[in-house]
């Protein structure tokens, strides 16, 4: 698979209910005010195919599928999406913002044991073989973000369904993965005001394309 260095490739991360999808709009008004084109997509997701498997995996009951199961779909989703959206995207040199990408799987399934989180990484680098340019990670306290994810009523709450025991582990497994890569993943407070999380976004990402 080639690189497509041309662009930029940015990802957001975090538990649900953390405000990632606040966080990609406001910043892509943010670039896009300094002119340059903006590619906005989100995982599982982002081309025809992978949104077909999108619904397999947030709906349904939170057992629907084994982790080993889950870990294949979201590999085909992300491989369809990078192929069909974030590759040509890049290789135009535009700036492609995705909210969520591998490191949530890494959360989600990889969690599930020792064995599943090496199998997650075997296959992305099988498969997918790039992480982003840059990671956010918006940083955000368990009951509030579970509040808010389950108040969305969207249809889509089968992960939030397993509970605030899961959401603890989720954040844990998060702050984890950004110590052990920090080059790549910044973490940002997400108990601030919206804008002033915008700012604070938005200035990491300005350095960042510097």
């Amino acid at each position: 698979m080639s690189a497509g260095r041309a662009g930029f490739f940015l990802s957001f991360e975090g538990i649900d209910g953390s405000g990632k999808s606040t966080q990609v709009r406001k910043l892509a008004e943010h670039l896009r005010a300094r002119g340059l084109t903006v590619r906005l997509t989100r995982e599982p997701g982002g081309s025809e195919g992978a949104e077909d498997i999108r619904k397999l995996v947030l709906e349904g009951d939170g057992d629907r599928w084994s982790p080993e199961t889950e870990i294949l779909l979201f590999t085909a989703a992300r491989r369809d999406h990078m192929e069909r959206v974030i590759l040509p995207a890049l290789a135009a040199g535009e700036v492609v913002i995705c909210d969520r990408f591998a490191d949530s799987t890494r959360m989600y399934q990889g969690l599930a044991s020792a064995e599943m989180r090496g199998l997650v990484d075997q296959l992305h680098d099988l498969m997918i073989g790039r992480e982003p340019d840059l990671t956010l990670l918006i940083d955000m306290d368990p009951e509030t973000g579970l509040a808010r994810a389950l108040g969305r009523q969207g249809g889509e709450e089968r992960f939030e369904a397993r509970g605030i025991a899961w959401q603890r582990q989720m954040r844990a497994g998060f702050l984890d993965l950004a110590k052990a890569h920090p080059d790549r993943i910044r973490v940002v407070d997400g108990a601030g005001e919206i804008d002033q999380v915008a700012a604070e976004i938005a200035a990491v990402v300005d350095g960042a394309l510097a």
